[in-house]
């Protein structure tokens, strides 16, 4: 009887082996970056999209981006100034917490800023994001939508129905209020009837230069990076 291809046997040692292989392969490749590059940036993202990060990467192809994998680049810059691969690089450690990323160029501080400061764009928010605004949609014809959509706008919650081949919405309906945390129906709602809410943003926290070794906060980080420390402080006890 033939063996069944379900039935390979993976070496856990050599799984465990190309995982250090990668870890110590990106580690290299930030220590590269750092020797190569002029500054340094730390930026978070507000409201994730892949796509709209692969735009800036094109955009920006004489630069490097690395995101994710902090614990990693942590452990390539430095966590203290005994292990730091560079003078003033562990200070930028701190601020590898959460969804955010690191930005390699040889752009001027000023020329980031304008940059990441204008580029806005909007996106259908998803479920688990809050509302930014009060959203009410008004009773009467929903001509956009075929009258086959019509039982699964009423899945969804709507107060419709079909008059005269049209589905229509019987009464005002409440999709959300500010600050409310979305509902999977709540955001397929606002995507069906093309409200955009979730605003894409780069925020540059903090910067490093190599030439003089020196880190540099941007306006209002401070404040959020000990905040992050006391809540951890919190969790902790």
């Amino acid at each position: 009887m033939p063996k069944s291809k379900r039935d390979k046997k993976i070496s856990l040692t050599k799984t465990a082996k190309k995982g250090l292989e990668t870890k110590q392969s990106l580690i290299e490749e930030l220590r590269k970056c750092v020797d190569i590059y002029t500054n340094l940036f730390i930026f978070s993202v507000a409201n994730m999209r892949n796509n709209k990060l692969k735009d800036i990467r094109t955009a920006w192809k004489h630069s490097r981006f690395f995101f994710g994998k902090n614990k990693v680049m942590t452990v390539a810059l430095g966590k203290g100034q005994t292990d730091e691969y560079k003078d003033n690089l562990h200070k930028v450690s701190k601020y590898l917490r959460g969804e955010v990323g690191v930005l390699f160029t040889n752009k001027t501080k000023d020329e980031v800023q304008e940059y990441f400061s204008q580029f806005k764009e909007m996106d259908y928010a998803r479920a688990g994001n809050r509302a930014q605004m009060d959203i009410t949609l008004d009773e009467g014809p929903l001509e956009q939508f075929p009258h086959s959509m019509e039982p699964q706008l009423r899945q969804l919650g709507l107060p419709t129905a079909l008059k005269k081949g049209v589905v229509t919405l019987l009464k005002d309906h409440e999709v959300c209020k500010e600050g409310d945390t979305l509902t999977p129906e709540q955001a397929r709602i606002l995507k069906l009837f093309g409200i955009e809410t979730a605003e894409f943003k780069v925020q540059i926290k903090c910067m490093w230069n190599s030439e003089a070794g020196e880190f540099e906060i941007f306006a209002g980080e401070e404040e959020s990076i000990q905040d992050d420390e006391d809540e951890e402080e919190d969790d902790a006890e």
